[in-house]
């Protein structure tokens, strides 16, 4: 039998009287569904702090449960007033029902990758052999789950592609579950890796067993299982005494003799240490690097250890060294710093493809493995490459190219010929003839330059009156590159702008542009994203009545400090699965990893910075507010949902405006992507619609 909380039955009543009155018109005052105060109070470093709903952070009680249904059904009224639903989710459909090939990973002359193609719902993992060999289904996440909530991902190969390792992704959550299977037989091992974190997995030379990294609440620690015996068996080879605001991940050498482990002192942290350790002999881990106060990211090829790292170069060098003498003495450096960051670095083909970000847009240029310059990557128009694919004895390297106005396309890159040729591309049914992309520069609060990318149709008048979505992230060095969306394209269909500052935070312009957005100066990020703002109006792109900002995750903080600190500056905002009260963040979910990025409330010194932006503990009473809509779901197992449900409550509670303060609550998507088309497009239709009512557009 179930049983009703008194409380979450009043909150059925209360909601439905809600609903009615407004079905009924009225409209003058928006009449949210009622929520229950229950202060528990802090006291941080002698500050005492009032939580009104942290009985909301309890997910799966039943009042939280009523709530969140109370919630999805109060959006459900307010859909009628979105602007051509039925229009969005058709051209959402035409941009979306195309073939789409990821990007290939080479296996003893076989060739793996996953596909979508028009008519599916998800990608599934495919082989050939040979470059131009017949293609074959292997994993079809489609046949395995008929809810459509289940995607997989490639995970690992053995030497020979006769093995393939590939993980199980449900609902979003960031935790996998990773199986085997026999590429020729298509048969699966009986080993099964139950649902948890990974950080890496490598199949062993022989295929005899696997390296793999497993989080648990102890912390990340890496282990070797031999095929056909109990996990509980499986070896400890490194990571005790690693607490959990660290994490850890492992890979093996393309001869599978070596084995890296790196250790990440939190995501965006400054440090990281690298071991390594020839599993062959089974000799002891080395350590490479663990007394330097700076990033390296470490690669193998053939008989030598690259080391990309940040030390004594905010913009990125490339350091050579043998595998059987890694030690700091050894170290020469193969390619200089330079004016523009390093993002990127791939060994292929017996080249080093180094990738740099020049003013926010990508370009590659290629070295021989001493560092000689041998030229560039030649790139269809100014955009993003996501990295160069390959091995180091193949011929063949790939790599994907993306741009606002260009749809995905990889390209096989032939080393010894020096040519680009198509591998696959994304044929969407898109006319990109006429949109316009220009970057601009304005000058942030303290004066720091920064760029921001616009694309719009030509022939928009400048008259200030112009939809504007401002899209931004600005955190753990991420770069915010010019890349395809066919949310976005259609948002430039429709008539408006998108425009995308590189923030301070991210890594646009190297460690010290990250610097200067994080810890203590994090209020840099918002302050340029308002100055973003400010230019976009000054310049007659738009006003504050034309505006919504947008962000995710990282980005949810953003747009969370948008809300609260310059209400007045726009008319909606879309706020993703975002991060929302500091002081707690890091007590939840994968919150220790990003304390060296924010921060912890926990440090008195660290308290008071990220006290005086939290939007959590900034919401005024009677401040008109611009409209929300908060994104989140059950299914986001990196950032706690609770921060958009107490940060939903809390705006319904105190906005002083009718602009409506929205919760779009799944129930089956999460953080990490591998949503079924239709799924996916039902959730941005949403805030695609809600933007539009709010802006004024028609689609």
């Amino acid at each position: 039998m179930i049983r009703i909380s008194g409380y979450a039955l009043r909150l059925s009543l209360l909601s439905l009287f809600a609903v009615l009155l407004l079905i009924a018109g009225c409209e003058k005052e928006v009449v949210y569904p009622p929520t229950e105060t229950k202060v528990v109070v802090d006291t941080f470093h002698g500050t005492v702090v009032e939580d009104p709903y942290r009985w909301l952070e309890e997910q799966y009680s039943s009042e939280t449960r009523a709530w969140i249904d109370a919630q999805n059904e109060f959006l459900a009224t307010f859909r009628e007033k979105f602007p051509g639903l039925d229009k969005i989710r058709a051209r959402l459909l035409e941009l979306n029902r195309v073939d789409v090939v990821r990007m290939p990973t080479e296996a003893g002359g076989k060739y793996f990758y996953r596909a979508r193609f028009g008519d599916e719902e998800l990608y599934s993992i495919y082989v050939r052999e040979g470059l131009e060999g017949p293609e074959r289904k292997l994993v079809d996440p489609q046949a395995l789950d008929t809810s459509l909530s289940q995607s997989v991902e490639i995970t690992s190969l053995s030497s020979d592609g006769a093995l393939l390792a590939y993980s199980i992704r449900e609902s979003g959550e960031d935790e996998v579950v990773i199986k085997f299977i026999d590429v020729n037989t298509g048969e699966y091992l009986d080993d099964v890796f139950e649902k948890a974190y990974y950080f890496g997995l490598d199949i062993d030379r022989d295929a005899k067993g696997c390296f793999y990294t497993h989080m648990d609440s102890v912390g990340t620690r890496v282990y070797y299982h031999r095929f056909g015996t109990p996990r509980k068996n499986d070896k400890l080879i490194f990571g005790q005494g690693y607490g959990s605001e660290k994490f850890i991940t492992c890979s093996l050498s393309e001869n599978r003799d070596y084995l890296l482990m790196t250790v990440y002192y939190g995501a965006g942290g400054h440090k990281t240490e690298v071991w390594l350790k020839d599993v062959v002999r089974d000799r002891p881990v080395k350590p490479v690097v663990t007394d330097i106060n700076a990033q390296f990211y470490p690669s193998l090829a053939d008989d030598k250890l690259y080391l990309l790292t940040n030390w004594e170069a905010p913009n990125k060098r490339l350091l050579v060294t043998g595998i059987s003498k890694p030690d700091k003495k050894n170290w020469r450096e193969v390619i200089h710093e330079n004016e523009f960051p390093i993002e990127s670095f791939s060994p292929v083909g017996g080249k080093l493809f180094v990738g740099y970000l020049e003013n926010v847009a990508s370009r590659v240029k290629i070295f021989s493995p001493e560092g000689k310059a041998e030229g560039d990557l030649e790139l269809p128009t100014l955009g993003s490459v996501s990295g160069i694919y390959g091995t180091w004895k193949s011929n063949n390297a790939f790599y994907m190219f993306s741009s606002y106005v260009y749809p995905d396309v990889i390209y096989r890159y032939d080393i010894a010929g020096g040519v680009s040729s198509l591998w696959s591309e994304r044929e969407v049914p898109l006319n990109t003839e006429d949109f316009k992309v220009e970057q601009v520069w304005f000058d942030s609060k303290d004066g720091t330059r920064v760029p921001m990318f616009l694309v719009y149709r030509e022939g928009i008048r400048r008259d200030g009156n112009n939809p504007v979505l401002l899209y931004g992230y600005g955190g753990f060095t991420v770069s915010m590159t010019p890349s395809f969306s066919e949310k976005f394209a259609l948002w430039v269909e429709m008539g408006g702008i998108v425009a995308e500052p590189a923030l301070r935070g991210g890594g646009e312009f190297g460690e010290n542009w990250h610097r200067a957005g994080m810890l203590e100066q994090k209020q840099n990020t918002f302050d340029d994203y308002y100055a973003a703002a400010h230019w976009l109006i000054d310049n007659k792109y738009t006003n504050p009545s034309k505006l919504a900002a947008m962000g995710g995750s990282n980005g949810g903080l953003l747009t969370g400090a948008a809300i609260t600190q310059r209400p007045d500056l726009f008319k909606a905002v879309v706020c993703t699965y975002p991060l929302l009260d500091m002081l707690r963040y890091h007590k939840l979910m994968l919150g220790p990893y990003w304390i060296a990025e924010y921060g912890s409330a926990d440090d008195s010194t660290q308290f008071e910075y990220i006290y005086e932006y939290s939007p959590y503990q900034h919401v005024k009473a009677g401040t008109e507010y611009p409209a929300v809509m908060f994104i989140t779901g059950d299914g986001d197992t990196r950032v706690d949902p609770m921060h958009a449900r107490k940060m939903t409550a809390l705006l319904q509670a105190k906005t002083g405006s009718n602009s409506p303060i929205l919760l779009h609550y799944e129930t089956e998507i999460g953080h990490s992507g591998g949503l079924a088309v239709s799924k996916g497009i039902e959730q941005s239709i949403d805030w695609l619609g809600f933007l539009c009512w709010q802006l004024g557009v028609k689609p």
